[in-house]
């Protein structure tokens, strides 16, 4: 994952989805995970919706201060 975090909140979630993908990788050496494996993956798609929601936020709030200037 590439993208520089602009804010505290996605710094965090950032994170979070890191810690998941670790937690995917390990578990998918486990038999019998699968049910596991499925909710962290739900659990991280939700974190990336959030992730793009406040990215659009950020990005909206910097072109409101650039068109204000």
């Amino acid at each position: 994952m590439s993208y520089e975090p602009g804010t505290t909140e996605c710094r965090l979630l950032i994170n979070s989805k890191e810690s998941i993908e670790t937690m995917l990788l390990n578990l998918s050496r486990l038999e019998g995970a699968e049910s596991i494996l499925l909710q962290l993956r739900q659990v991280h798609q939700q974190l990336e919706l959030l992730h793009d929601q406040r990215r659009m936020q950020v990005d909206a709030q910097e072109a409101s201060a650039v068109s204000l200037s």
